[in-house]
């Protein structure tokens, strides 16, 4: 199973939910899943911002290898699953024919209303980005046990 996070510019938001579902993944020992992300309006090459890296530092999560990547159609035609951070990401996916694959992130984990997305922290400070990552993680422990649960081996 290939699964892609998306957010707006794959710096803040997406790598660190990658980064985190890669080590989730590995910590579980669950096999057989690739992660990956991208974003709906990314420069592509661009590394990832700053509070990102640092946050993810504090915990241990390099980011220092992550470039962005635009979401494209042939990129949401190659994954199984699109979890996005927003739902004008999840939108994106739809408007390129890929909506019966995504879902927000958020919703997939078991979360309604507003506490489905997940908070942008682009442009805020330290807080805000230890905020969306502590969110991220919430979110991931979750996702991670359905995946468990609903992958057929």
């Amino acid at each position: 199973m290939n699964v892609l996070f998306v957010c707006t510019g794959n710096t803040c938001r997406s790598p660190l939910a990658e980064a985190l579902l890669r080590r989730l993944l590995s910590e579980r020992r669950v096999e057989g899943i690739t992660v990956g992300s991208a974003g709906t309006g990314a420069w592509a090459g661009a590394p990832a911002s700053e509070g990102s890296y640092l946050v993810a530092l504090e915990d241990g999560v390099d980011l220092s290898a992550h470039r962005a990547r635009p979401l494209t159609p042939d990129l949401a035609a190659s994954v199984d699953l699109i979890l996005t951070m927003s739902r004008s990401h999840r939108q994106r996916v739809s408007d390129l024919g890929y909506g019966d694959r995504a879902y927000l992130l958020g919703e997939y984990a078991g979360r309604t209303g507003a506490a489905a997305e997940v908070n942008d922290p682009y442009g805020g400070s330290l807080t805000d980005y230890r905020d969306t990552y502590t969110q991220l993680k919430s979110l991931l422990d979750a996702v991670v046990q359905r995946l468990e649960r609903e992958r057929i081996p």
